[in-house]
This record gives structure tokens, sequence and C-alpha cells, in this order.
């Protein structure tokens, strides 16, 4: 599980990208940049996967514009890597083999909102809380919530979730349809805004998820929902991670409608008293929300409370008042930050995995025992109303033993998911780091199937190469 899947891929010819770079420099003027700075911003920066800054960096502001630099670099087999916030956590966006960074940010237009049909249609660099902003006079908002304010061309590529996916479902569940830019530049439209649909391959799904790797997002049409009438939320600390857990399952398994159920450990909650100025124990704590009419939070929140009360749960602090409520998931949102401040000058080896609920407690219990075994600082926090829960190593980048004692525990993490019916990554993504786990849980069969994919449409491996699988 161990050794990496070979890359075949080699940096572009020095000529190649030089003609490239002069031609970018040509068209663009000050929207194409070399710049040392520029570049390293556009590589890993938030974990502790090694910063490979590509050789140039772009910002097209429409389709046709993607399309001319996808064109451009497919005539001299030059990488394209997307970039939308930089906020992904498997080095997605890092340039490996060189090549030119698009930077969709300046692709932030809101192109249309049909309130009567519960769908927009947005450009690729809007960020979630842009839209939700713009949404909410209206009386309508679009759920998916990773805690970074990601761009949804980045959340369409690593096919994000969040705190809301319990109720909402992950972006495979909210984009209708898509315009993107495939390897050889054509621009094609993946999708009516029909909700459903019979005619051909889906490619709505192919894409979303694919991290880059079979195309440029530069157009998504996102389901969207009404606000709810009523929303009660508040948190409730448990005497052992394994009660959190244990009352999740049981509120899942019950049919209580939840919207939001998140786990943070006590190492977590320690970690956002501090930093997010709380005072909420210091014990394994579930934050929840609940969202419909009034009479129907009531009874889910009691229905709720009576579970977490038989688990020796509580007692429960409802948030009953919007900011209060907005506070506490702000809190949440800031975890990885608060995270970093246990141990000053390390690095977080960020990492997630997702087990079928009913293994959830198993999962992260043992988790827990294997960090402390480590010696490791790890807190945890997790999406655990559908399985998939976080783990944050904190790491001396300098000490070596310690860097692998983290790599080793990452490992049997995922070792421990996959046995149990799980998967490496419920919400991250593969990107660089996780790509040694594919064959362990899909299969070689179902592996060269994807690479198959990947060979068809991106026959040079220009498009994010080093990512997901290896065309080989």
């Amino acid at each position: 599980m161990n050794a990496p899947h070979p890359v075949p891929r080699s940096r572009p010819a020095p000529d190649a990208l030089a003609a490239v770079l002069a031609r970018l420099a040509e068209r663009f003027g000050a929207r194409a940049s070399t710049a040392g700075a520029v570049r390293e911003q556009h590589a890993s920066t938030l974990t502790w996967a090694a910063n490979e800054p590509p050789d140039a960096v772009v910002f097209p502001e429409t389709t046709e514009e993607v399309a001319e630099i996808v064109r451009l670099c497919a005539e001299h087999r030059v990488p394209i890597i997307p970039f939308g916030t930089g906020s992904s956590l498997e080095g997605h966006v890092n340039a490996p083999f060189g090549g030119v960074s698009v930077d969709t940010s300046r692709m932030n237009a809101i192109l249309a909102v049909h309130a009567e049909d519960l769908d927009c249609v947005v450009q690729p660099g809007v960020t979630r809380k842009q839209l939700n902003a713009h949404l909410r006079d209206q009386g309508l908002f679009f759920p998916i919530d990773p805690g970074a304010d990601a761009s949804l061309g980045g959340m369409v590529a690593t096919r994000a979730s969040g705190t809301n996916a319990v109720r909402y479902g992950t972006m495979k569940d909210n984009v209708v349809a898509l315009t993107a830019v495939t390897p050889d530049g054509a621009i094609v439209r993946t999708s009516r805004r029909a909700r459903k649909s019979s005619a051909g391959y889906d490619l709505t799904r192919l894409l979303v998820g694919s991290e880059g790797t079979l195309g440029i997002v530069t157009e998504i049409t996102l389901k969207l929902h009404g606000i709810p009438e009523a929303i009660s939320g508040g948190v409730c600390a448990f005497p052992s991670v394994r009660a959190a857990c244990e009352a999740t399952i049981l509120a899942i398994q019950s049919g209580i409608p939840v919207a939001r159920i998140e786990l943070l450990d006590a190492a977590q909650v320690r970690a956002c008293n501090a930093y997010s100025k709380l005072s909420l124990a210091e014990a394994p704590t579930l934050f929840v929300e609940f969202h419909g009419t009034e009479a129907g939070v009531r009874e889910q929140a009691e229905r709720f409370g009576e579970i977490a009360e038989e688990l020796g749960g509580g007692p429960f602090a409802w948030a009953t008042e919007a900011e209060e409520r907005s506070r506490l998931w702000q809190a949440r949102h800031d975890s990885y930050w608060a995270a970093l401040s246990l141990r000053p000058g390390t690095k977080g080896v960020a990492t997630d995995v997702c087990v079928p609920i009913s293994r959830l407690a198993d999962c992260v219990e043992e988790t827990i025992a294997d960090a402390d075994a480590s010696g490791l600082v790890a807190p945890i926090v997790g999406h655990v109303g559908d399985g998939n829960f976080h783990v944050l190593p904190l790491v001396d980048i300098d000490d070596a033993d310690e860097v692998a004692r983290a790599k080793a525990f990452v490992d049997r993490l995922v070792e421990r998911a996959l046995a149990m019916e799980g998967t490496c990554t419920g919400e991250h993504g593969v990107g660089q780091k996780k790509m040694r786990y594919l064959e362990a849980e899909h299969g070689p069969a179902a592996l060269e199937l994807m690479r198959a994919i990947k060979r068809a449409i991106d026959p040079h491996d220009i498009m994010n190469p080093g990512k997901v699988v290896a065309p080989v």
C-alpha cells in the first residue's frame, strides 16, 4: 500500500515551455505571471505536502480564454493545473512537472438565478459565501459548506462536502450541469437544466470529483434550497467519543432529519475554546442543528435530547439566536487553524476517512488509541452524520522520527477504514497524497478503468498530471 504508482510524466521541453510562456505574456499581459511569490502561492501551502510551484500563473476571465490557454498548452504538451482558492489539502494544486496554473478567481460572476426552478448558474471562481450572500434576499441558499470559503469550481473538482451533507448531500448531489474545457481545448456542456435525464453518459458526474485531471470547469449549474422557516441547534458534551458516536448513530437510524451533526474530540474542543473564545466543556462534543418548521425542529431537538441523555450526554447548550449559532459554526469551520495552536510551529497532516455509520464509533475510538500509542497530538473533527471524520496530526517536520510515525499513522488509519468497508477519503479527495491507496480500495480492474478514462480524454497527460491516477 505504501509504494506510489509510477508516474511516467516529465517536465516539458525547455523550448516548448518558453514558447508557451512568451505567448501567455503577449496575450494576457499582467494577467500572466512568472513571479516566484505568485507561483509559490499557487502550489500546496496548507499542509506538509511539499510546495511544487508551476512555471507560470495565468488569470482568465472567460470560458473562451480558458480554452485558448488549454489549446496553447496542448499544442506544446505543457501541463495545466486548475486553481481555485488553494484550500485543498492533498496536494491537488501542486505542479510536480511544472506547467501553467490556471487561476479562475477572476471568473467570479453569478450568471443567473432561476428562483422558480431552484437553481443558479455561476462561474467557477464564485465562493460559497459570495453565492449565499447573493441569494439571501431571495430566500434561497446553497447548502454545501466545506470549512474553507472555497471556490465552487474547486468544490466541483474535489466533490466537496461539509457540515450539511447529512441532510443535503455532497457536490455530486447538487450539481445539475457543467461547462468545461477538455484537454484538447474543446468547450463542452455536460447537461441541460432539467433535474433528470436519461440522455447518454453522465458526463456531469464524471467531471465532479475528477480533480482537474479531465478538464477545467468554467460554468456550474447548481441546485438551490429554500432557507428553512426555523433553525434550532446547539452543543452537547458526552462522557466519551464512543457515546457521542453512538448518539449520532441512533439519531440517524431513528430517522431524525438532522441537518448538521459534527463531532469534536476533547483536544479539538480545547483548541476551539482558545482560538474562538468559547467556553465549552473540554469533553467529546456534538454540534447539532435541525432545519424545518418551528414545530418540526422543536420535536427533532427533543427526540435527539432523549437519545443523548440515554448515553450520558448533556446538558444541551442550545443556541437560540442566529448570531450565537453563527459563532458556534464559525468556530467549527475554524477548527483547522484552532488545532494548529495546540502545537505552535508544527505542520498539520490533514487527512480524512469515511466508514459506514454503524462502524463509526469503532473507527474513531481505535484511531484515538492509535494516535496516543504513536505519541501524536492528533485532534479529531467529523461530519459524523455520514460516517466521515478528519484527523490532524500536528507534526514537527524537522523531526524525522515524528514524520515517520505520522506517515505510518495515516497508513493505518486508511487500512482501518478500508477494513470496515469505508473509503480512504470522504471529501478531501485524492490529489497526490492518497494515490497510493486507490488500488487497495477499488481493486486493480477498477483502477485500470479509471486510467483508461484518463488516457482517452487526456492522452498526453497535460491536465493536472501526477494526481488521482497515473495513466500507465
